[in-house]
């Protein structure tokens, strides 16, 4: 380990260290956290199923070179980034990232055209995460996917929804991680509806069909999300917040929520002690919303260290699921996860470093003057040191000597494809 590390660690501890904070159980703490790094970042929401358009109010800009194109490409570019972020961790599939020669439809997967995914998870010492993908696809019509008016269009998502429960349940088993499956559907119009009521109720009772068969939690947990609007659906979406959680909270869901999926002044950090008092399970989606759903890469702004805090000071780190979901084709998309998953751990950490329980004795005794005080001063205590130390202490490069790395790999795998 560098002697300029190990010193700088031992300052920064001894500093902590007066404030009561063990840092030597906080990394241990912070070891155990997962993050579901989502494989799309890598070819820009394409998969390898059919080769479609993007739809469902979804958009990827830049061109920058070195897309995965194959299965192998991507776990390549994964194992790649992985290795640049402290700690193991998840991958978050699409259903669309079926690695299979066969001709087959999103209604027609099974566990076995992911084997080469759950070999490859296993080899690694990661976990799997699962979404339907109802988008990109002919039978995504009109802007509706599963509340299609149409009963045979409704049908095809119903059917695609529960052989991705059976394979999120294939990932649980496999892996013995449990495996989150996120469900969200783009269905909403893009002017003002008559009837707003109609596409929930066929939502709602699509789900219930969806969720009928019982699956061990030990395996797979189901999440819905929601979302305020997209492009083609900017009056009415049929998944809105309010349904997602009501239907969530009546039916035992996980509820997913989404940074870039609420009001541009909305944020979810304030909603976290919100819903986690109602004893469900919460699936984060942590992205970077500029002006509206627009998936930029995270940085360590305001709202990702309240995130943190919110996780940190109500312990909810046990019953929260915090993935990453963003897409970037304007840089190098290696760094896009290992610049968004960093950033996701270093405000955990952040917020470990935190002395919350005298935090919270001010608060409640109504001294806002120590509380605003400690909160000031903390901003510029040495976090910096304790991270390149848990970095180099989990063997991964510390501060940017990660990105020679990326440029290298660039370099030599990348610009030749």
């Amino acid at each position: 380990m560098s002697t300029e590390v190990q010193n700088q660690y031992q300052a920064a501890k001894a500093l902590y260290n007066e404030l009561g904070i063990d840092v030597d159980k906080v990394l241990e703490k912070l070891s155990q956290v997962k993050i579901s790094i989502h494989c799309w970042q890598g070819d820009d929401v394409h998969g390898f199923l059919r080769n479609e358009e993007l739809s469902g109010g979804i958009s990827v800009t830049g061109n920058y070179p070195g897309a995965a194109r194959t299965p192998q490409e991507l776990r390549c570019d994964l194992e790649k980034a992985l290795s640049m972020i402290p700690g193991k961790h998840k991958v978050n599939l699409h259903a669309i990232y079926a690695d299979t020669k066969e001709k087959v439809d999103l209604d027609q997967l099974e566990p076995r055209h992911f084997q080469t995914w759950v070999e490859w998870a296993k080899k690694q010492g990661l976990g799997l995460d699962f979404n339907p993908t109802c988008f990109s696809h002919p039978k995504f019509q009109d802007g509706f996917s599963i509340s299609h008016p149409n009963p045979e269009i409704q049908e095809f998502w119903i059917k695609h929804c529960k052989v991705s429960r059976k394979i999120a349940e294939y990932f649980g088993k496999e892996l013995q991680q449990t495996c989150v499956t996120n469900f969200w559907f783009p269905d909403g119009f893009k002017d003002v509806p008559i009837d707003r009521m109609a596409p929930r109720k066929r939502m709602k009772e699509a789900l219930d069909e969806v969720f009928a068969e019982k699956i061990d939690s030990q395996f797979n947990v189901d999440a819905v999300e929601s979302k305020l609007f997209g492009i083609g659906s900017e009056s009415y979406v049929v998944g809105s917040h309010e349904f997602c959680m009501s239907y969530a909270l009546k039916n035992n869901k996980a509820i997913c929520l989404d940074a870039g999926h609420f009001h541009p002044t909305e944020t979810i950090s304030n909603k976290l002690s919100a819903i986690a008092l109602f004893d469900t399970e919460i699936l984060l989606h942590v992205s970077r919303p500029v002006r509206w759903d627009s998936d930029h890469v995270v940085i360590m702004d305001d709202e990702l260290q309240e995130i943190a805090k919110e996780l940190v000071r109500n312990h909810l780190l046990g019953k929260v699921h915090i993935g990453l979901d963003y897409f970037d084709a304007s840089i190098n998309r290696i760094a896009a996860w290992v610049i968004g998953a960093r950033n996701m751990i270093k405000a955990l950490l952040r917020a470990m470093l935190e002395p919350t329980d005298r935090l919270k004795k001010a608060e409640v005794t109504a001294d806002f003057t120590t509380r605003l005080a400690i909160l000031e001063e903390l901003k510029s205590y040495p976090f910096g040191a304790i991270w390149d130390y848990y970095c180099q202490q989990n063997h991964v490069p510390v501060r940017e000597a990660w990105l020679t790395e990326v440029k290298q790999y660039e370099a030599e795998v990348l610009q030749k494809r």
